[in-house]
């Protein structure tokens, strides 16, 4: 039986600009507490087997992947696409746009204006950890991410329905770990502070 070890890491904490604001495409660095947060990360997964480390392209997940080294980008890693909503108050993007403002509830129903649907995340999330993990048949790699694509990704291997993303939460810095043995997922944590 083959087994690959994902450790799934949500980005630190982003710089002020953008905490209470929808924001998936923004690209904002990490704030002086997520630096320091990052490199608690990387202390943490030291003693981890670790054969590669992927990151979404987004500045925030590659500074909080960078202590513990040089990572892979994978474009499909890169949060949900908020479209329009980015960068407005959660208030705001109620009012603006009523019709998706209940999507943490039905997330599988809502394509965000000028941006993408939970749907298209899930396609290209899941593709993109299964390449990896095909790639690292019994191998340990870490894959820093975002809130979505991580919840996305541990959702699918508990087969929990789409619409449940947000029944767990993913907070900054939160590790949750999945293992494939011969390509069944099997959850061992999820959003915890260490290993």
């Amino acid at each position: 039986m083959t087994a690959t070890r994902v450790i799934l890491i949500r980005h630190a904490e982003p710089h002020e600009e953008v905490r209470g604001r929808v924001y998936g495409r923004l690209d904002p660095q990490l704030s002086v507490r997520g630096v320091a947060h990052a490199r608690e990360l990387a202390a943490t997964l030291a003693s981890e087997p670790i054969a590669a480390i992927y990151s979404s392209p987004k500045r925030r997940a590659l500074e909080t992947a960078a202590p513990l080294g040089a990572p892979v980008v994978v474009d499909d890693l890169r949060e949900l696409d908020f479209g329009d909503l980015e960068g407005l108050t959660p208030d705001e993007a109620a009012e603006r746009y009523p019709d998706v403002a209940r999507w943490l509830e039905r997330p599988s129903t809502v394509t965000f204006p000028g941006g993408e649907s939970a749907a298209v995340v899930r396609d290209r999330a899941l593709a993109a950890v299964a390449e990896i993990v095909t790639r690292h048949r019994d191998e340990t790699v870490a894959v820093f991410s975002h809130s979505v694509v991580i919840r996305t990704i541990v959702a699918d291997a508990l087969a929990v329905d789409p619409d449940g993303l947000f029944r767990f939460e993913i907070a900054y810095g939160g590790i949750s770990v999945v293992e494939w043995f011969d390509g069944r997922p099997f959850v061992r944590v999820v959003n915890a502070v260490r290993l």
